[in-house]
């Protein structure tokens, strides 16, 4: 961990300095070895005690070319500072004024200016060889420092690039404010830079998404959830002080609202700066809607990961505030009408309920488990009908899990799951519904690959009224899928409908216990609408073209 920013020190600074030196000194050589057919005794001898009068003239020029060098390095600085400034975050002007660096690289220049100003003040070549003064180290060492400074122009503004560079700010300001929170300063001054970097951060993200910056945008919602981690690593050695929300903090516009109850409550809980970085990720994701999704995903990732670590440290109020996002997510997702998001959202759910299967005899996974299911209805009465179905294989998948652990949550979780489409069923959402039914049959060749009759029974009787017609096109479509890859590019990459040879096995034992259904005609097989391009589906691809068909496809 320590070499990289060693590396790249010696990247920005040691290498371009040591190539334009080295080019320096080889050009030198050559020319005053082509000059002096090979006798560089005498140029050596001048370089380190010059002609005192031209010296003299030489020292006299040195203070307008620092001046000038000085100028150019802080025209340039200025202009691309602000540029930075204003595209990202004021905070950039900041970190760059405070970085050591910038104060040794604009100092040397200054100094190198005055020891000129200096030098060549005191050369006296007017009197005679005992009175005259021509100080020939000090004019040595002035030559020098004017060189260094023209070879240090180039690798500082490779510095300043990279030290600009909206990733390495990102990181800077994270960095930053961990070591503010955990250094020396009072509580409040911590509270208040605290805030400061995480709203900063967040800024940073909005504003990169404004410009389409994804790459800095995505770092800025990595780097809110390493302040987090960050933060739990060393919570303990704050003072209790730190966890109050009052004064300046209370004011802030993410707690603002807050009833002095809640307020207390955060306060007991000590959990501010966590929901303050949830509440910018809450903005972030909202912005990102039906836009950039891949910040939705992320956020919906990084959550999920501050949950694990928030189960594995016990740290229960946490936990319980991120299962609170995700619920409020969801709620933004259905209302945005963004089932895309929704698709992905739900499956990182899924992964936090499958992770936290062996908590408390499973309680957590079953609670998920319960807002998987309302959420899943709301989405289907608001018209996204896909989201339900997309919970309904996210349950099947968690009881699947569940089933195999052998977690006693595995009888609630099978209740949550039969339950998905009671509420909603009449005639016309039922079609909508067989994506729902397809999931249940799904988990129920898997209890019976298993050996377990009873509980795929279960899932018979919940199903035994169902319309036979209905039963024999579910049966027909999970038959006819053979690859368990989705034929589109999918962030989840399987196929919902694909069931194992063992499974298509066992699917012939459930519908066996239905009696005889009725035998479709192939056509009468998709049973549903044709898959819009922004709702993944789960249904087989459609049969190839005829060779008539391909020639008309040709000549249109």
């Amino acid at each position: 961990m320590e070499a990289h920013p060693v590396r790249r020190a010696l990247r920005i600074w040691l290498l371009p300095l040591s190539i334009l030196l080295f080019t320096y000194i080889l050009l030198a050589f050559g020319v005053f070895y082509i000059d002096t057919g090979g006798e560089l005794g005498g140029i050596i001898e001048l370089i380190f005690h010059p002609n005192s009068n031209t010296a003299a003239e030489l020292l006299g020029n040195f203070p307008e070319v620092v001046t000038a060098v000085l100028g150019i390095a802080i025209t340039v600085v200025a202009i691309i500072v602000e540029l930075a400034a204003n595209r990202y975050t004021h905070r950039i002007t900041e970190l760059f004024v405070r970085e050591p660096t910038n104060l040794i690289v604009m100092g040397f220049f200054v100094v190198t200016a005055l020891m000129s100003v200096l030098v060549g003040s005191v050369f006296d070549l007017e009197g005679d060889d005992v009175t005259s003064y021509a100080p020939h180290f000090a004019a040595l060492a002035a030559i020098g420092m004017l060189s260094m400074s023209l070879l240090l122009l180039l690798p500082y503004f490779a510095f300043v690039f990279d030290f600009l560079n909206p990733l390495q700010i990102v990181d800077r300001i994270r960095r930053h404010t961990i070591d503010v929170i955990f250094g020396r300063r009072s509580a409040a001054a911590k509270k208040q830079e605290a805030l400061r970097g995480v709203e900063q951060l967040a800024d940073v993200g909005l504003n990169a998404m404004e410009h389409k910056d994804k790459a800095v945008s995505m770092e800025s919602v990595d780097a809110l959830r390493r302040m987090a981690f960050d933060f739990q690593d060393r919570r303990n050695q704050l003072p209790e002080e730190f966890f109050r929300v009052d004064g300046e903090l209370a004011h802030n516009p993410d707690f603002v609202s807050m009833s002095p109850e809640v307020l207390a409550l955060v306060t007991r809980r000590r959990i501010w700066l966590e929901m303050k970085i949830l509440r910018k990720y809450q903005t972030l994701y909202n912005e990102a809607l039906n836009k950039e999704r891949d910040i939705c995903y992320l956020v919906a990732i990084n959550t999920r990961l501050i949950a694990e670590r928030a189960i594995a440290e016990r740290h229960d109020e946490l936990y319980a505030l991120t299962i609170k996002f995700f619920n409020t997510y969801l709620r933004a997702t259905i209302n945005a009408k963004d089932v895309r998001t929704a698709y992905n959202v739900l499956n990182q759910y899924r992964l936090l309920a499958e992770n936290v299967l062996d908590v408390d005899e499973g309680t957590p996974a079953v609670e998920i488990a319960n807002y998987f299911k309302y959420y899943g209805l709301l989405s289907f009465n608001a018209g996204l009908s896909f989201i339900l179905e997309t919970a309904a294989y996210d349950l099947c998948a968690l009881n699947e899990r569940a089933f195999d652990e052998k977690s006693p949550a595995l009888d609630s979780l099978l209740r949550i799951f039969l339950e998905v489409d009671k509420e909603s069923e009449n005639v016309t959402q039922e079609a909508s519904l067989r994506g729902v039914r397809k999931a249940q049959v799904k988990l129920a060749t898997h209890f019976l690959m298993a050996g377990e009759e009873e509980l795929a029974k279960t899932i018979f009787k919940d199903m035994e009224d169902e319309d036979p017609v209905r039963l024999a096109s579910i049966r027909s479509e999970l038959l006819s899928v053979d690859s368990p890859e989705f034929w589109e590019i999918s962030d989840r990459g399987w196929n919902f409908d694909y069931l194992s040879p063992r499974q298509k096995e066992q699917l012939h034992v459930f519908f066996g216990w239905f009696g005889i259904l009725p035998e479709l005609a192939d056509e009468s097989i998709s049973g549903g609408a044709i898959p819009q391009p922004d709702r993944p589906s789960s249904l087989p691809p459609p049969p190839p073209l005829s060779e008539e068909d391909r020639q008309l496809a040709q000549k249109g």
